[in-house]
């Protein structure tokens, strides 16, 4: 499963006073800090305060990439500023996110397809996010009918559920896992599905187990990719003994050791 890390996101407060301060170190710090454990993207988010969100965002690349060259997920909604930081972010990058209104679609799906990135895609319209999986499938064929349009292929798409938080839309919760199960039968080759697993847990009070437990009943519907806490030592071991339980690891008595060391 790819580990996406969430955390070089202006919403927490060390990168958003580094990203209004120019200070490098933190982004550089936890770029590292994730890269070690274990992610396979570094999410980057310039957060909502940002003035200017085209140079936050390519300055944040440029941050990254003076410590690692690990692929980078671009986290706005703001297209100027997923553009400005793919021009120097290189293949094999992530757009996060567009929804299913036509006019991000119209723009994402191109940028996608020119800078030979990913793209996560949205459950959602101008008119929200459904509240039963049959409805959020239907916007994920909608996107990957889009997908065909503009000449992206299906296995750089990756469908996004929507996991809204337990504590005010428990009733979402098995509904975006049922999104999960059934979004691989709409194409082949198969689109990829994707959680903001954190989502889950906004406003609970036991937030590392709520996501942990999230992120095991997602694998067994078959997710694909989550973004993430990777530095969350207990959600990691919870990731590891998954891919055990559903044979996609090797069992071993070290799997513990070999998850966390396998970069």
């Amino acid at each position: 499963m790819i580990l996406i890390g969430e955390r070089i996101n202006g919403t927490f407060k060390d990168i958003g006073r580094a990203v209004a301060n120019r200070n490098p170190e933190p982004v550089k710090d936890w770029a590292l800090r994730q890269v070690e454990n274990g992610a396979d993207y570094l999410d980057l988010n310039v957060g909502p305060n940002s003035e200017e969100p085209a140079a936050d965002m390519r300055w944040l690349v440029e941050s990254v990439r003076a410590v690692t060259d690990c692929a980078v997920c671009l986290d706005s909604t703001n297209f100027d500023a997923i553009r400005a930081g793919l021009e120097i972010a290189g293949q094999g990058s992530m757009i996060n996110s567009c929804s299913a209104d036509r006019e991000r679609v119209q723009v994402a799906f191109p940028m996608a397809v020119e800078y030979g990135a990913s793209l996560v895609c949205l459950t959602m319209n101008e008119e929200g996010v459904p509240r039963d999986h049959e409805a959020r499938l239907m916007l994920a064929m909608e996107l990957l009918m889009a997908a065909e349009e503009f000449g992206l292929p299906p296995d750089r798409v990756f469908i996004d559920p929507l996991v809204l938080p337990v504590s005010v839309a428990q009733e979402h919760v098995v509904e975006a896992l049922r999104t999960i199960q059934s979004v691989k039968l709409l194409s082949s080759p198969q689109p990829k599905s994707v959680i903001g697993l954190s989502n889950v847990s906004q406003r609970t009070f036991d937030r590392s187990l709520i996501n942990r437990t999230m992120l095991v009943m997602a694998m067994a519907m078959g997710l694909d990719a989550a973004i993430l806490d990777v530095c969350d030592e207990s959600l990691i071991e919870a990731w590891a003994t998954a891919r055990i339980l559903l044979n996609q690891e090797i069992y071993a008595d070290s799997y513990l050791k070999l998850a966390k060391t396998r970069k």
